[in-house]
């Protein structure tokens, strides 16, 4: 067949900083997923989208592109408003566990398509996996059963999703273009869009162990993702949050999980029920049902009961033993003091030599593996004090986490002013 467009064409324009039409958008990404726009081709367009950009009309255009090379989900059906979150990735960010029963105590159904982890960020699926018998893959139909009945889902994606956005994820991950924004907004917002949550809160993160790693290009980020949500016609807002230090006490799979189920009992460390309850209160607010007292819903047993029903439904046991890693080395304090710094990145690096992670997709990941956190920055420690734990089922894979430790941790003769968890919110 005859083609409207020549792809060299294209990658001509947007090198030399010229907009591209919307009929050129549309082409070259339903061309790539056909094959006919080659490899090295959409590598060189995309090179040319890192160094020169986009307009707010073209990533639009590209975005709602991704989205109708595959199915849209339809929730229309369900008697509950939706309200979804997406997290760009951190260290010890478990906040999906907790988060999506929460909400749906409120009467808001909380359709959760996660991912897996890769590199130093956890991926949801994989912590929920340590959960014996417990399945993400689910079908349409059944997803909308358990969202009506239960009130939250969280599971994979399934490949009919923007097929687009996996094509050019995969390209965009090998050929040095994974940093270009407007190709990051619309890999999310094509899938959340497509998803057709009616409501969406985005926890941008920003630091060390982020992918954006200063608050200006976060900024960017979110205002362009709010930016595409509003003209897909979801209720959008973002939420920039701290992760220069990892979230919580833990970061692994199995351990991430006790420790949300200790949030959602009550308990658990400050910073992660404080995320839990805002990201909570901005769900609920988009969809219409704000107002509601989040926290009581912690203390008083609703959001474990929902958390119990929802990990029941994907046929896991919540109350199984999880699993223990065979072997642990603590990482000891050198000197007292103060922990002045403990930078996400190494953290989240140590926890994925050590098995909670995996360098490429089909890699296995070990359920019990992770790093313990004993001191965060503020905390006073003394000599010989436990600061870390690190767990895993192979023991020669301390040496590599260690390395990837050092530097990492600072202790100091005073406390550090605290960082916000929440550093800012765009709407």
């Amino acid at each position: 067949m005859s083609e409207a467009f020549d792809a060299v064409d294209v990658i001509i324009a947007k090198r030399d900083k010229r907009e591209l039409s919307d009929e050129q958008i549309r082409w070259v990404i339903d061309a790539y997923t056909r094959g006919v726009v080659a490899e090295e081709q959409m590598s060189a367009l995309n090179m040319a989208v890192l160094l020169n950009g986009m307009t707010r009309r073209e990533i639009a255009t590209w975005t709602d592109a991704m989205i109708k090379s595959g199915e849209r989900m339809d929730f229309s059906s369900l008697k509950n408003p939706t309200a979804d979150k997406h997290s760009t990735g951190g260290v010890g960010d478990k906040i999906t566990l907790p988060l999506a029963p929460l909400v749906a105590v409120f009467g808001v159904a909380v359709p959760q398509l996660s991912g897996r982890g890769l590199g130093h960020t956890g991926g949801t699926l994989d912590k929920l996996e340590s959960i014996r018998g417990w399945q993400a893959g689910m079908s349409n139909e059944a997803m909308l059963a358990q969202l009506d009945d239960v009130g939250a889902v969280i599971c994979a994606a399934g490949s009919g999703l923007a097929p687009a956005d996996k094509k050019l994820y995969a390209l965009r991950d090998v050929t040095g273009t994974v940093e270009a924004i407007p190709l990051i907004a619309s890999s999310i917002m094509s899938k959340k869009i497509a998803e057709g949550t009616g409501a969406l809160v985005l926890d941008v993160k920003v630091g060390s162990g982020a992918f954006m790693k200063n608050i200006d290009d976060a900024r960017e980020l979110a205002r362009t993702m709010v930016d595409l949500g509003t003209d897909a016609g979801v209720k959008t807002v973002a939420l920039l949050t701290d992760m220069s230090t990892p979230l919580g006490l833990t970061a692994g799979n199995a351990i991430e999980v006790r420790e949300s189920v200790e949030v959602l009992s009550g308990g658990g460390p400050a910073d992660v029920v404080e995320l839990t309850v805002r990201l909570a209160e901005e769900m609920l607010e988009a969809a219409g049902k704000g107002g509601q007292d989040v926290r009581a819903a912690l203390q008083d047993g609703r959001a474990l009961d929902a958390w119990n029903r929802m990990i029941r439904a994907q046929g896991g046991d919540p109350e199984a033993p999880m699993a223990v890693a065979k072997h642990n080395e603590q990482i000891l304090a050198e000197r007292d003091g103060f922990v002045t710094a403990m930078d996400a990145y190494a953290v989240g690096v140590a926890a994925w030599r050590l098995g909670a992670g995996r360098a490429r997709k089909e890699d296995p990941v070990q359920a019990g593996a992770g790093v313990e956190i004993h001191r965060k920055p503020g905390d006073p420690v003394r000599k010989g004090e436990p600061i870390l734990t690190l767990l895993t089922d192979t023991p020669d894979r301390f040496e590599r986490a260690k390395e990837a430790l050092a530097g990492g941790i600072q202790i100091g003769d005073a406390a550090p002013n605290p960082t916000p968890v929440v550093l800012d919110r765009i709407s």
